[in-house]
């Protein structure tokens, strides 16, 4: 089993910027995607971008496009998502996952048997 604790997160104001990070330790090998996904208080967890192990290749909904990019360093087994332009609709708590799935890139959370224990993202003034 993958074991994945994400760090970054903070208090930004709307505008700026945070880095978050998600290190992985254990079985990484098994595993050929990693996702962000985020959770506000009393709604779903959603997916906002991921990225293949095997390619690199990323991907994110329209939500995010633009502002959010996902990178990995596979000598650190860490994968970053560096996030701009945050608005408060950003505000969530924001986890990491890993996935062996072909489905992996519809970033939908049931297909992520792998998650870290989240960290909060408030972006206010």
């Amino acid at each position: 089993q993958v074991h994945l604790v994400e760090s970054g997160g903070g208090l930004v104001q709307p505008g700026g910027s945070l880095r978050l990070s998600c290190a992985a330790s254990g079985f990484t090998s098994d595993y050929s995607f990693i996702g962000w996904f985020r959770q506000a208080p009393g709604k779903e967890r959603l997916g906002v971008s991921g990225i293949s192990s095997i390619d690199g290749s990323t991907y994110y909904p329209d939500s995010v496009r633009g502002r959010f990019t996902i990178s990995r360093d596979n000598a650190k087994n860490t994968v970053y998502l560096d996030m701009n332009k945050l608005t408060p609709e950003d505000t969530a708590v924001y986890y990491c996952a890993a996935s062996t799935s072909d489905y992996a890139d519809s970033l939908l959370p049931t297909v992520y048997g792998a998650w870290g224990q989240g960290t909060q993202v408030t972006v206010s003034s």
